[in-house]
């Protein structure tokens, strides 16, 4: 079967954890904003046929991104939770038929502009054709402590079995739309636990250490780096 392969990129929140006084994927790292970084990852890879870019009704700097692909589109239909957000764009995508029900839909965060190709290619490679599709995710390499209210350990929890997930995480569309609407969205962090949630087992596929998110104001320090490799 013939499917396209759709990179959804949620670019609607307003990253108040980074403490930049705009949006995080609005910083501009070696002269781009750290979207355009992202977007370039998917549009330049031959296996990706559309980039939709989501964002807020209102975002004003949106005018700005600079692209030269004919891949991308953006639609203004964020909602007030990312998975709000990649709900109505995997809707809209849709209702304007750029997908259908069995195109592979990949939901990337707008602020992990460093992924490599080869982790992209080995993500649509291991479940690109599997029907509970699949998320890129790292094994935990560190010890696992968790706490009780007051930030005392409780315990420590034993590592092995444990992934961090990644991003991006595909799924036919047909399937991530039913997850999405289906679900109570509250607690929803990720494609993969809205899917998990009708009993399906997403596959994990080995993610990079490379691909970090932008989120604290020292992950920004790491990222030129990486960037200016």
């Amino acid at each position: 079967m013939n499917r396209q392969h759709i990179a959804l990129i949620p670019a609607a929140g307003v990253g108040t954890r980074f403490g930049a006084g705009k949006p995080k994927q609005y910083i501009r790292i070696h002269g781009k904003t750290v979207l355009e970084h992202t977007v370039a990852i998917f549009t330049q890879h031959p296996f990706i046929d559309l980039v939709a870019i989501i964002v807020s009704p209102d975002d004003p700097f949106i005018n700005h991104l600079q692209t030269t692909s004919d891949k991308t589109v953006v639609f203004n239909v964020g909602g007030n939770t990312r998975a709000e957000t990649v709900r109505n764009g995997v809707q809209t995508l849709m209702k304007k038929r750029l997908a259908d029900n069995h195109d592979n839909i990949l939901v990337h965060d707008a602020a992990r502009c460093c992924l490599p190709q080869d982790a992209l290619s080995r993500l649509i490679q291991a479940a690109g054709t599997k029907a509970e599709g699949g998320i890129l995710a790292i094994p935990a390499a560190d010890t696992i402590k968790r706490s009780d209210t007051d930030g005392q350990i409780l315990e420590t929890v034993p590592r092995k079995d444990l992934w961090q997930a990644q991003t991006p995480q595909l799924f036919q569309a047909g399937l991530l739309n039913r997850a999405l609407s289906a679900s109570d969205l509250n607690g929803i962090t990720d494609e993969a636990s809205a899917v998990e949630q009708l009993g399906i087992r997403p596959l994990l596929v080995q993610g990079d250490i490379r691909n970090l998110k932008l989120t604290l104001p020292q992950d920004e320090f790491i990222i030129r780096l990486l960037l200016n490799t």
